[in-house]
């Protein structure tokens, strides 16, 4: 019974990652993290903006580029 239980704890955690990793995609709180990671990598002496600014910066590109959208 044990081995079954750390299997269906297994199988349950995997699953739990897995929506988690849905819902941030979703949700683009994913892309606000890669945002900062890659930011940090190109500017490590500026400051992180702040998931706000973020939206910000980004509905500017967005209105000054829209070729960049597939839509």
């Amino acid at each position: 019974m044990n081995g079954r239980h750390g299997s269906l704890l297994s199988t349950a955690r995997h699953w739990a990652r897995t929506v988690r990793w849905y819902l941030r995609e979703l949700t683009g709180e994913a892309d606000y993290d890669r945002y900062c990671d890659r930011h940090r990598r190109r500017h490590p002496h500026a400051p992180v903006p702040s998931r706000r600014e973020y939206e910000v910066l980004r509905t500017h590109h967005r209105e000054n580029h829209p070729q960049s959208r597939c839509c």
